[in-house]
């Protein structure tokens, strides 16, 4: 597997910073799972290629996936098929969630809306090889199917994966980032069926323009979804 390869999670797993390898092994680890990297049920990629990834020695690693499973995040199997999966289950968010700044809402949803409808434009604009089409599709074909408990991390996959066709790892962070912050927002509302369907409709939409190459359209479509959804959060968070 290389970083080029549409669909890997190694362009999200970047070395940690400072001294706090064990607090931000863990926050790397739970940012790929609550955006869709590693899918439910999934299994992580071999101890030695995390630790490398993450640029921290085997037994920091060790220590942080052992929290994750005690706390629910992760499942160790054994046996022939044996490694460190993501649970198939989901982890309720916690109920004593910080008090919601106003401002910090705003910022969220400001930034989100400048650029992922730029990012739907460049990544119209781009030379999509068969893999990266293969790769759009999938990530579609998967939050059209999701359930409610996987709707939310594949919702981010997908948004991610258009990042991912523009070719910019400094992209790909920056819609990751901006789509973290969304999902904490999104936890505080409740999942409404016709919002989702409505929302899979426009999913279609951006793909296809995107695969088109039609970047005005990907861009227009992309504004439009992203309304509704800030449309709901300052309906629900107000």
């Amino acid at each position: 597997m290389t970083d080029s390869t549409f669909g890997q999670p190694y362009s999200m797993l970047r070395p940690v910073r400072g001294g706090n390898a064990f607090e931000e092994t863990i926050e790397h680890i739970l940012q790929t799972i609550k955006l869709g990297i590693f899918a439910p049920a999934e299994k992580l990629p071999p101890e030695r290629e995390l630790a490398e990834r993450l640029g921290v020695s085997r037994a920091t690693l060790r220590d942080a996936l052992g929290e994750l499973q005690s706390a629910g995040y992760l499942e160790v199997q054994r046996g022939r098929y044996g490694g460190t999966y993501v649970s198939g289950t989901s982890v309720n968010p916690k109920q004593d969630m910080r008090p919601l700044d106003p401002a910090e809402v705003q910022d969220v949803l400001l930034f989100r809306g400048i650029i992922e409808p730029a990012v739907s434009a460049l990544a119209a604009k781009s030379d999509l090889s068969a893999a990266a089409r293969g790769h759009l599709q999938g990530c579609l074909s998967e939050v059209r199917n999701a359930s409610n408990d996987t709707y939310r991390p594949r919702d981010a996959r997908f948004h991610i994966a258009i990042a991912e066709l523009t070719g910019s790892p400094s992209l790909v962070g920056a819609v990751a980032e901006s789509r973290a912050r969304l999902n904490e927002l999104l936890d505080r509302i409740p999942l409404l069926g016709t919002n989702l369907e409505h929302a899979n409709e426009q999913h279609a939409d951006i793909a296809d323009a995107i695969l088109r190459g039609d970047a005005v359209t990907a861009e227009q479509v992309t504004v439009e979804h992203l309304e509704g959804t800030a449309s709901l959060l300052r309906g629900f968070l107000a």
